[in-house]
């Protein structure tokens, strides 16, 4: 156990936020802007974060990978600025599930990361103007 902590430990911390988005789609922009504030959310509760947006090849991403006590985290984030599509926990579906299944296994893989304890956490935010609500679910599924 302790090799595995020492290996996630020396994983390189990127915390960098977003400083370019020249060319990007307005949705995308959003989806950036709303990931940036679910990590500074999850910082406040005292995750350390370890990557934005994971991709592993056509398998996946995850919006943030995030080391919290002996775990760690992936985090999916979901934001909607308006009611009329619904909640935003209702837009994950089992595909998209097992889409962030795999791509955390690659995470790991990538990382050399074995026998380590892990969650996949949900962040929805439901943006009214200029407040954000936050719905932080631990261990979704």
């Amino acid at each position: 156990m302790a090799t595995i902590l020492s290996k996630l430990t020396n994983i390189k911390i990127n915390t960098q936020l977003r400083i370019s988005l020249t060319g990007t789609s307005d949705n995308r922009k959003k989806g950036y802007k709303g990931e940036d504030d679910a990590a500074r959310f999850l910082e406040d509760k005292g995750y350390q974060i370890l990557k934005m947006n994971f991709h592993f090849g056509r398998y996946g991403e995850i919006d943030i990978v995030a080391k919290h006590g002996e775990y760690l985290v992936f985090v999916e984030v979901k934001l909607r600025k308006s009611k009329s599509f619904g909640h935003p926990l209702e837009s994950i579906t089992q595909r998209k599930v097992n889409s962030l299944r795999r791509a955390a296994e690659g995470y790991l893989y990538v990382n050399k990361l074995t026998d380590h304890p892990c969650r996949f956490d949900v962040i929805a935010i439901e943006k009214t103007g200029t407040v954000s609500e936050f719905t932080h679910i631990e261990n979704a599924f």
